[in-house]
């Protein structure tokens, strides 16, 4: 275990006593957590925020009940390292998501994780981007790469593409040679031709279902009908990917009767995943899109713009 002392013995972090809204957040002070064996210590640089933020903030969603601190996206440098770690060392700089959905706490300037949640953050990038990556990027690519085994020439539709996990899926995609469709509001078209969109819907004014024509995979983050016309987008054989969880027994039943394979997927840690993520921002085929970035104490902020869904691309706390 390293010998590293510690020069504080408490963190700022943000914390709620309630479920409410953006409001219930407040900056508290914490002991600084220990790793235990196969863990981390990261000196936290930068911290993202995801739609499962203020879902928890506003119903305990996995958690239950406050208080408790939100983050999953984290990128720092490793402080110390528990018993059994042979990946990283002290001084490393790593990024990576924590454990979803019980393993949250990135929205602090200390957060312990097991290492193979991490990778080594490349260099190519900075903190604020590393930090905007981990649960969004690897939602697309399990979803698209390990559920859908999406394969190059197939003709992938994602809706809200220009959104945190839509505008990183739509690289994803492409890096595997696939023809994206991606549907966004009229004005965030040119963003997503920047990305490789092949082709863009506006969903305010054309009806995705009759304007795509057959696609072979669906990745739908927005759920509620998209999902029923979505699967009659689709090939026979093809793959709707929801992240939405309800109702995951009637849409694989609708699925199968239309000769077409729908599932329900949570992100999950995934070491080999964030290596795959990693290789992609060093090659350059992957970019995280930065919609703000906040300073930790201004969380209940960045919360309230999330939730307005107007966003394209990843909120980040910068955390120092």
């Amino acid at each position: 275990m390293s010998t590293v002392t510690r020069t504080v013995a408490t963190m700022r972090a943000i914390s709620q006593d309630v479920l409410g809204g953006p409001e219930v957040l407040k900056e508290v002070r914490l002991d600084v957590p220990s790793p235990g064996p196969n863990e981390l210590l990261v000196r936290v640089h930068a911290a993202g925020l995801n739609p499962t933020d203020w879902k928890h903030r506003a119903s305990g969603a996995f958690l239950g009940a406050p208080p408790f601190v939100l983050g999953w996206d984290v990128s720092g440098v490793v402080e110390e390292v528990g018993t059994g770690v042979t990946l990283f060392g002290p001084g490393d700089a790593v990024f990576g998501m924590l454990p979803h959905p019980h393993g949250a706490g990135a929205h602090a300037e200390y957060v312990t994780g097991p290492a193979r949640a991490f990778a080594h953050k490349p260099r190519q990038i900075d903190h604020v981007r590393a930090a905007a990556l981990p649960l969004a990027a690897l939602t697309a690519r399990q979803a698209l790469v390990d559920t859908a085994r999406l394969r190059p020439g197939q003709r992938v539709l994602i809706h809200a593409a220009a959104g945190g996990v839509g505008h990183l899926a739509v690289q994803i995609a492409k890096a595997r040679g696939a023809h994206v469709i991606g549907t966004a509001g009229g004005e965030k078209h040119e963003f997503l031709r920047g990305l490789g969109a092949d082709e863009v819907i506006d969903y305010r004014k054309t009806d995705f279902a009759e304007a795509v024509g057959e696609v072979d995979v669906v990745l739908d983050p927005v759920g509620g009908d998209y999902r029923a016309r979505s699967l009659r987008t689709l090939r026979r054989g093809g793959v709707l990917v929801s992240l939405q969880l309800h109702g995951k027994r009637e849409l694989a039943e609708e699925g199968a009767r239309l000769g077409v394979r729908a599932e329900v997927m949570i992100v999950e840690a995934d070491r080999a995943g964030m290596e795959a993520i990693a290789d992609l921002v060093r090659t350059g085929r992957l970019r995280p899109a930065i919609a703000g970035v906040f300073p930790l104490a201004e969380a209940a902020g960045a919360h309230a713009l999330g939730e307005t869904g107007r966003t394209a691309g990843k909120l980040v706390l910068a955390v120092r």
